[in-house]
């Protein structure tokens, strides 16, 4: 039989811990404690940033509404030159482009010349002119355009016209208040008429 390698326990005797060996063991653990915290690095700081959402791309600028100078209209001026008598610019048919709306009439030396309403909407290639794609009121028909505007995809005016040949150019006795809003791939013109003055 072989020895035991394991000390005989007369052997351990001298490991049991008395009071002051506790003492001084706690003494030492304490000073190693406080030593470490002496040795601390400072207060901990963030250097891994927190990840970011992705920068909102800038909103694209709006579309510029086409200009109403330089185009040509459905105006017949016997040689005059035209007049863009007003303009006014919004998305007439819903598809987020704005188009433009003038008002348009022949420069004459005297009297009201009647308006035609043109819609404008941006040339077929970069840089080119605007162009007309519809007419809302022709010369033709003898009106001048007042109190005109684009609101809410609806363009809006008054008409001033006559009820005959015999009433002068210089007094319209017909008033109407009319819209137009694009519908079904064309403008629709709703209208009410005022009564004639006497």
């Amino acid at each position: 039989m072989q020895p035991s390698a394991a000390p005989d326990l007369a052997d351990l005797a001298h490991t049991h811990a008395r009071p002051g060996h506790w003492l001084a063991t706690a003494t030492a653990t304490a000073a190693v404690v406080a030593l470490a915290g002496l040795f601390q690095p400072g207060p901990a700081t963030a250097t891994a940033t927190a990840p970011q959402a992705a920068a909102p791309r800038p909103a694209a600028a709006p579309e510029a509404a086409p200009a109403a100078a330089g185009v040509t209209y459905p105006l017949d001026c016997g040689g005059a030159p035209h007049k863009v008598a007003a303009r006014a610019s919004g998305d007439l048919d819903g598809d987020g482009k704005p188009e433009t709306v003038a008002v348009v009439h022949c420069e004459a030396g005297s009297g009201t010349p009647p308006s035609g309403v043109y819609v404008l909407t941006r040339g077929r290639q970069p840089g080119a002119p605007a162009r007309v794609v519809a007419t809302l009121v022709a010369p033709e028909d003898l009106k001048t355009v007042t109190g005109f505007s684009v609101r809410d995809g609806a363009v809006r005016a008054t008409l001033l016209g006559y009820s005959s040949p015999d009433v002068p150019s210089c007094c319209p006795d017909e008033k109407e208040q009319v819209s137009w809003y694009w519908k079904g791939g064309s403008f629709v013109r709703t209208g009410q008429a005022e009564a004639r003055s006497a």
